[in-house]
């Protein structure tokens, strides 16, 4: 395809919803860079919740107008020599929110935000894989890593978040118990994986019968309000919970008590707090598990692959809850 040909999408102001939103796919011509930057090549581009729900004035940093979208996978045409013609991955906070994102053919960052994609995947699924593994990444490494004869229980294990929180727990040799309203492991891990399927059992009961009546060392709360009970209950001493919001504005009843007397601690993960630099350092801390087959992407049917022209079937679909990642074919 020529440059003449390219395409982004555009979104000149917020939507009141879905139907609402006029998502223009516009001409666009390869931008200028300057000193530290990098011109990409978009080849795929994954569509988020958070992607579709910024068009939408959900995010109250997004601003307007501009080019949704946060993950990518392409190739560097424009910038320092040692890296043009690299085949390179990234994910952001800012990117596709505060910045012109990857819904796009063509993409500038700073030269720091993007690495060599993993060997052993294809570019399809290297666009998919942002930001689901780069929160359960951050979540892990801001509660002090996960580590070789923990226990992780991962609340909500089906859902994109949860799936990544699996794979890595398990890939570091933690013991894995996977909370969820379904029978079967959603996704892969490199390890055996304890599965309660919470409409059939009581998690909570279940996993302290699991650990001997210690608990989890660490919880990772993918779904929040859902499962805050349980996660508060199945704490060990010294223990850490990990939140996503999956929900805007609920509260919950807190135990101040249980609390402090469990010396537990509590860490919140916003990934759009994280720019596009830490986001991909994140995502190459990951690129060796990717790489030995240790970490999987997520599949990415033909189906899956959309062209930019006909990307609001695809954010309609991830609006809706599709099961499957969408990813964008500029």
């Amino acid at each position: 395809m020529t440059a003449s040909s390219a395409h982004a999408l555009h979104v000149e102001s917020k939507a009141t919803g879905i139907d609402t939103l006029q998502l223009q796919c516009v001409p666009q011509t390869a931008p200028s860079i300057q000193a530290g930057e990098v011109l990409v090549q978009v080849l795929a581009a994954g569509v988020n919740p958070s992607d579709v729900k910024a068009t939408l004035g959900i995010m109250p940093h997004a601003v307007f107008p501009r080019t949704p979208g946060r993950d990518f996978a392409g190739v560097v045409i424009d910038g320092p020599a040692a890296l043009k013609g690299l085949q390179v991955w990234g994910s952001g906070g800012d990117i596709g929110i505060t910045r012109n994102g990857s819904h796009a053919r063509y993409l500038v960052l700073p030269v720091a935000a993007v690495k060599e994609a993993p060997k052993g995947i294809s570019i399809e699924e290297a666009g998919a894989v942002g930001v689901p593994f780069v929160t359960a990444c951050e979540g892990f490494s801001r509660a002090g890593g996960v580590k070789a004869g923990q226990t992780v229980v991962v609340l909500g294990a089906n859902g994109k978040v949860g799936q990544a929180a699996v794979q890595i727990a398990a890939r570091a040799g933690a013991k894995v118990i996977a909370v969820q309203r379904q029978d079967h492991l959603e996704g892969f891990a490199c390890a055996d994986v304890e599965v309660i399927n919470s409409t059939h059992i009581e998690p909570a009961t279940r996993i302290m019968d699991l650990t001997g009546g210690k608990g989890a060392d660490l919880v990772f709360n993918t779904v929040d309000k859902v499962y805050w009970e349980v996660g508060h209950a199945v704490m060990a001493k010294g223990a850490t919970q990990i939140f996503i919001i999956a929900t805007k504005g609920q509260t919950v009843a807190f135990d101040l008590f249980k609390f402090y007397r469990g010396m537990h601690n509590f860490v919140g993960i916003d990934t759009l707090a994280l720019d596009c630099v830490r986001s991909c350092e994140l995502l190459d801390e990951l690129r060796p598990g990717f790489e030995d087959g240790t970490l999987k992407p997520f599949p990415v049917d033909a189906a899956d692959m959309i062209a930019l022209p006909h990307a609001m079937d695809a954010y309609k679909a991830v609006l809706a809850g599709a099961k499957n990642r969408m990813v964008l074919k500029p």
